[in-house]
């Protein structure tokens, strides 16, 4: 998403550095901080190739925004400055608005060394705002200087496990189900090996996307009511990187089904769900209007 802002605006005025100490939780950064237009390059760009920042960016006169500021508030104070919340009053500072691109409030965006990460509108549960923010400092560790004071974490180098080089010499060379086969091993001899489940998806997705029909797409549209043939375009659509049309397709499948075809759409749909970070924006969407269209 790093392109789909523009924040050059807002770092040509001279800025005063970051406070080090006021408001800070443990001697490190203060968890929010109330940001201007003025204040905007020290608080959230600099202070982002420290930590990531949340910018939440919303309005006094939206209850939405207020219950949001008020969970994202807590969640910072929890955190002890590992992140930082930056509340923006979009009405007094329209222009750190614009530059987001703001058009509902409220919009919240995480930004690291200067740059937009990822973002949503809106209000979320607390359990997928927490699993948002985590996915953010994940996606961040060991990128970032850290708060003041903080020591770098020095780590041995981990040798290679010759099982994950047999699986993934055989997924360069294309042979698939031998890539297949090596994560399965592994699996089976660690079942809570996440890295080489989230693997094992992926290639089999690929595996299977290998032999669609290029036409996929437009057959599908010609035949609504054709499971297989919407499952497959669902496929192609979501190997052609267009998601929201993947999601969209099964989930449109989901609510004029019933029975078995509808269990093949939304089993189908859970799969592709696991191809990616559950705290996705892309993906919470998608699985709001899937209960919805179930219930």
């Amino acid at each position: 998403m790093a392109g789909a802002f523009d924040l050059s605006a807002l770092k040509d005025r001279p800025a005063p550095p970051p406070p080090a100490e006021a408001g800070d939780v443990g001697g490190g950064l203060p968890p929010i901080v109330d940001v201007t237009t003025a204040t905007f390059e020290a608080e959230v760009l600099r202070r982002s190739s420290q930590v990531p920042v949340i910018v939440d960016l919303g309005s006094a006169r939206s209850p939405q925004s207020v219950a949001l500021t008020r969970q994202l508030g807590q969640l910072a104070v929890e955190a002890g400055g590992t992140w930082i919340h930056a509340r923006v009053d979009v009405d007094s500072n329209p222009q750190i608005a614009q530059a987001f691109g703001v058009q509902a409030i409220p919009t919240v965006v995480a930004v690291a060394g200067g740059q937009p990460l990822a973002d949503f509108q809106g209000s979320q549960p607390d359990d997928q705002l927490r699993k948002w923010i985590e996915a953010i400092e994940q996606a961040t560790a060991g990128k970032l200087s850290g708060p003041p004071g903080a020591e770098p974490v020095e780590s041995e180098p981990e040798e290679e496990d010759p099982r994950l080089i047999a699986a993934e010499e055989a997924l360069d060379a294309g042979d698939f189900d031998s890539a297949i086969a090596a994560y399965e091993e592994i699996i089976d001899a660690e079942p809570a090996n996440t890295d080489a489940v989230a693997a094992l998806r992926q290639i089999k997705f690929l595996a299977r996307v290998q032999n669609v029909d290029a036409d996929s797409v437009a057959k599908a549209d010609a035949a609504p009511a054709d499971v297989a043939a919407q499952i497959e375009a669902a496929d192609v659509e979501l190997s052609q990187q267009n998601p929201e049309a993947a999601f969209a397709r099964l989930i449109a499948g989901v609510k004029r089904t019933a029975g078995d075809e509808r269990t093949q759409l939304r089993t189908r749909l859970l799969e592709l769900f696991e191809l990616f970070d559950p705290a996705d924006p892309v993906v919470v969407a998608a699985r709001r209007k899937l209960a919805s269209a179930l219930y």
